[in-house]
């Protein structure tokens, strides 16, 4: 129950924070490791990969729109484990 309540709770941010000024950006994690970016600029949706990211997740190609959700559902399925966007806030 605590995770569900969780969760609509961090949609609702993302929702209210991404919108504010045209941009955002989010970590993307697996475990405790943070493995890259995503940032939107204006509407236009892009992927960044650190260095040592699994090559799975580099090699996803779309799509990038705001469903931030979906994204992490299809590159834990590319991986096998999940994979977490934390909104960055300033």
């Amino acid at each position: 129950m605590l995770d569900l309540a969780s969760t609509i709770v961090a949609r609702a941010a993302r929702v209210l924070f991404a919108d504010h000024d045209g941009s955002a950006l989010w970590t993307i994690s697996v475990g405790p490791r943070v493995v890259g970016a995503l940032r939107c600029d204006e509407g236009v949706y892009r992927l960044v990969w650190f260095h040592g990211a699994d090559p799975r997740l580099a090699a996803h190609s779309g799509p990038l729109d705001q469903d931030v959700d979906g994204l992490a559902a299809a590159l834990g399925a590319r991986i096998g484990q999940p994979v977490h966007l934390e909104l960055l806030t300033t």
